[in-house]
């Protein structure tokens, strides 16, 4: 019955924007023409909402690479990687990742969301104390849930208030996980991770970062606030994903801790689902060689990025942060979030819509991610339809 009464309540949820007459959930891309282009509701549109921050989803490398294995090595391992299904390019994928991110090994997940899974899990277990950022991803808050561990959040990217939180635990601050994410992927904010380097240091704490929005867009060489903040020796463990900047499906934990070989065991996403297939493993493989060396594909996100970011607050729009591939728009009111997202795609400019509950306070947002492949004419339409809708609800 209690089942019933939640499903009741999402789908009561749900109801209200089909009533609205908006349903993003049920928007369906038709075709996909270009890292950066679709044909949705049979109008071309722009894609600002897919996370493909380097534009590497239709790259000639990453294709044929993928085409390669599909070829010599089948559709997919039909097995977990403690089972059948654990190939030499995983190996080999997981060394690469290791000595990108200067580390001693690393750890290939099927999805992002179980590389979070699956490393707070086995990390941290009943008795322990888990600290998160009140901002985090649905995917740290589950894998606290299936840890079995308490749960202290602390306010969003608030040092102190963690570091007060911690002296409260006294001896036991001493075993206990931190939990942040490099770029919140909400309002696109970072955390301010030397700071939380240095409490962690303080009470001997431990530190994940979730680099998943950060990978490829930040650092010099691409590896995230970790790197751009310096502080890459001092994170104990990294976690993140293919599915933004190398444009495919998966996630991975690096580390130089002893604990690695243990995590392959007590793991639970990674025993019990199966692989990744050799494709998407090897159009990854060439996806992170491309953003290695890509320091031009940096800088036309941040300038693409940067032009969005101008022109939206030109239109007199609030924005969520400073200038990143994520630019989310603070809209407030739900009802007026529905209907300018509505118009937006019916303009021809697919963005996403966030909405309370799932985002930060009681605001709605609209958020737009920005790719390299983006070309100028795309961002100054994606800023005109904004700034017309405006003009004509003002």
């Amino acid at each position: 019955m209690k089942s019933n009464q939640r499903l009741a309540s999402i789908e009561a949820a749900h109801q209200e924007l089909v009533e609205f007459g908006v349903d993003p959930f049920a928007v369906e891309i038709e075709e996909i023409v270009s890292p950066t282009g679709g044909i949705i509701q049979g109008r071309p549109t722009i894609l600002a909402g897919t996370n493909n921050y380097l534009g590497l989803t239709f790259h000639p490398d990453c294709v044929a690479a993928a085409k390669k294995a599909l070829e010599e090595q089948g559709t997919g391992t039909t097995g977990s990687r403690m089972a059948n299904g654990s190939y030499a390019c995983h190996r080999e994928l997981e060394r690469e990742l290791a000595a990108f991110y200067e580390k001693s090994d690393a750890i290939v997940f099927s999805t992002g969301y179980q590389a979070n899974l699956g490393t707070i899990s086995s990390i941290a277990g009943p008795g322990d104390t888990v600290f998160i950022d009140a901002d985090s991803h649905a995917s740290i808050y589950d894998g606290c849930q299936l840890s079995g561990a308490s749960v202290i959040r602390f306010r969003h990217n608030d040092y102190e208030d963690l570091a007060k939180r911690l002296r409260r635990l006294g001896e036991a601050a001493a075993d206990a996980l931190i939990v942040v994410e490099g770029v919140y992927s909400m309002l696109g904010d970072r955390a301010p991770l030397k700071e939380f380097v240095r409490v962690k240091n303080e009470f001997g704490a431990r530190l994940i970062v979730d680099e998943a929005h950060s990978l490829g867009v930040l650092g010099e060489r691409g590896r995230g606030v970790v790197e751009e903040a310096d502080v890459l020796d001092e994170v104990d463990f990294i976690v993140g994903t293919f599915s933004k900047s190398l444009g495919n499906t998966g996630g991975f934990c690096v580390s130089s801790s002893d604990n690695m070989a243990v995590l392959r065991y007590a793991s639970r996403p990674y025993v019990f689902t199966a692989s990744l297939p050799p494709a998407t493993i090897a159009a990854t493989r060439a996806a992170l060689k491309l953003l290695d060396k890509g320091s031009d594909l940096r800088k036309r996100l941040h300038n693409n990025a940067t032009r969005l970011h101008d022109g939206l607050k030109s239109f007199g729009f609030t924005l969520g942060a400073p200038v990143n591939a994520v630019v989310a728009v603070v809209i407030g009111d739900k009802s007026e979030a529905l209907s300018m997202w509505d118009y937006l795609l019916k303009a021809g400019v697919y963005v996403n819509l966030m909405v309370p509950p799932a985002t930060p306070g009681s605001e709605s947002l609209l958020r737009c991610s920005v790719s390299a492949a983006h070309s100028a004419a795309q961002i100054d339409a994606l800023c005109n339809a904004f700034g017309e809708w405006r003009s004509r609800n003002s």
